[in-house]
C-alpha cells in the first residue's frame, strides 16, 4: 500500500508551514487547501508522519471522494470502500460527521447512513450479524461539504498538539502546533538567543527546545493506527528508532522564559524535565519590565495576556506599552508576538514587518513579526 491518499489537517493559517514541514520530510505532489494538505505516502509514512509534523492537528487517510446530494448515494458511495481492509472483524469503529452548504444538512443522519453502509460492507467479509467493537479504535468522519462527501480515516488519535509532555497547563495555554508554527515562521534558530518575556507554562520554550534538538514531537505518546493490525509493530519501532539518532546531544541551547506567577514557572520547568529538557531552559520569575538584556542580536517569541475581560483592558494596555518601551529600543533583536488585541502596534510603539492572520483555539489573533537584522 504504497498509494494511500493522506490528509495532514491544520489549523487556519499554517498551511503554509505544514507544507513546508511536509517538503522538508520528503514529500512530493503536495495539494493545499483551507486547513488541510493533501500528498500521497504508505504504511510508513503514516507512522513517520505523526511522528514528525510539528503544526498539523491530525493525519487523515482519505478513502473516498463522491457526489452526495441524497442518503442513497451516501450510503452506495460508502459502502464502494473495500472497509475489510483497513477495520478488522472487531474493529471499534465510530463515526463522526459534519455538513456545511449542503443538500444533506443532518449531520446525525449522515452519520447513521454511512455507519449502517459500513456495517453491510463488513459483513460481506466476515459471516456476523454484530460488531462487538471489542478491540482498537478507528475513527471514521463523513465531511460533506458543498454536496462532495470525503469519507477518512483518523490515524492519529488524540489531536497532534497532545505531545505528553504537558501535565500541568496555565489558565490560558497556547496549543503546542501553534506554538511549533510561532517558532517556525520566526527568524529564531538554536544558534541564537530565545526570549520569551510571558512564558506561562513554557510551551512556547519547550516546542523551541524540541526543534533545536531535533526531537520529533510525536516520539512520547502513542497513536490510534499504532494499534491497528494493517500496520506492522516493526515500523513503529522502526521509525522511533530513528527519530531517536536522530536528536541532537551537543549543540548548547540558550532559551529564557521569565513569568510573574510562580506557579507557572513551577510547571514551566516539570513541563520542561518530562522531555529531559530541563538544563536547556532557563524559566525564572520576573517582570518582564526588569530582565536584563546582555545579548546583542536575539529573539523573542511570546504569547502575552490579551486583555479579554473587562477590567483588564487598561492593565494589558499599559502592559503593551511598557512591553514596547523595554524591547523597541533592542534594534538588533527580532520580535514575534501574537495577541488578538488589535491596539497592540500602536501600543508597541511601531508597526509590524508583517502581520500573519492566525487562530488561537477559537480566537481570531494576529501575528505581529518585527525583523531586526542577521547575526554579523
Amino acid at each position: 500500500m504504497k498509494d494511500i491518499n493522506l490528509i495532514a489537517t491544520t489549523t487556519f493559517g499554517l498551511e503554509a508551514v505544514a507544507k513546508r514541514e511536509l517538503e522538508a520530510l520528503g514529500y512530493e505532489n503536495i495539494r493545499v487547501e483551507n486547513g488541510k494538505i493533501e500528498f500521497k505516502g504508505g504504511l510508513d509514512d503514516i507512522v513517520k508522519t505523526n511522528l514528525w509534523l510539528r503544526t498539523v492537528d491530525r493525519v487523515l487517510i482519505k478513502l473516498a471522494e463522491f457526489k452526495a446530494m441524497s442518503f442513497e448515494e451516501l450510503f452506495q458511495g460508502t459502502k464502494a470502500v473495500e472497509w475489510a481492509d483497513w477495520i478488522p472483524e472487531d474493529g471499534a469503529f465510530i463515526v463522526e460527521g459534519k455538513s456545511l452548504n449542503s443538500k444533506l444538512y443532518s449531520i446525525s443522519d449522515s452519520q447513521r447512513i454511512v455507519e449502517k453502509a459500513i456495517v453491510e460492507k463488513l459483513k460481506e467479509k466476515y459471516p456476523v450479524e454484530w460488531f462487538s467493537k471489542s478491540g482498537a479504535r478507528y475513527r471514521i468522519e463523513v465531511s460533506i461539504l458543498k454536496d462532495i462527501a470525503t469519507i477518512t480515516l483518523d490515524t492519529s488519535g488524540d489531536g497532534l498538539h497532545k505531545r505528553g509532555y504537558r501535565d500541568r497547563a496555565g489558565d490560558a495555554p497556547i496549543k503546542e502546533t501553534l506554538a511549533a508554527a510561532m517558532i517556525l515562521l520566526s527568524y529564531w534558530n538554536k544558534d541564537r538567543v530565545l526570549l520569551d518575556p510571558f512564558c506561562g507554562s513554557g510551551t512556547i520554550l519547550i516546542e523551541a527546545a524540541m526543534i533545536g534538538r531535533n526531537m520529533a514531537p510525536g516520539l512520547d505518546r502513542s497513536f490510534d493506527a499504532e494499534k491497528w493490525s494493517i500496520i506492522p509493530p516493526e515500523i513503529w519501532s522502526s521509525e522511533r528508532i530513528k527519530a531517536r539518532n536522530m536528536i541532537d546531544f551537543n549543540s548548547q541551547l540558550k532559551l529564557l522564559g521569565c513569568d510573574t506567577d510562580k506557579r507557572s514557572i513551577l510547571r514551566a520547568r516539570d513541563n520542561a524535565a518530562n522531555l529531559g529538557l530541563e538544563d536547556d531552559i532557563t524559566f525564572f520569575m520576573k517582570d518582564m519590565r526588569d530582565v536584563d538584556i546582555n545579548d546583542e542580536y536575539g529573539v523573542v517569541i511570546t504569547n502575552p495576556p490579551y486583555g479579554e475581560r473587562m477590567g483588564e483592558r487598561e492593565e494589558v494596555r499599559k502592559l503593551y506599552t511598557d512591553f514596547g518601551s523595554k524591547f523597541r529600543p533592542l534594534e538588533t533583536w527580532s520580535l514575534y508576538v501574537i495577541t488578538s488585541n488589535e491596539e497592540f502596534e500602536s501600543l508597541y510603539g511601531k508597526k509590524a514587518d508583517r502581520k500573519r492572520k492566525l487562530y488561537n483555539g477559537r480566537i481570531k489573533v494576529d501575528y505581529y513579526q518585527f525583523y531586526g537584522p542577521r547575526p554579523k
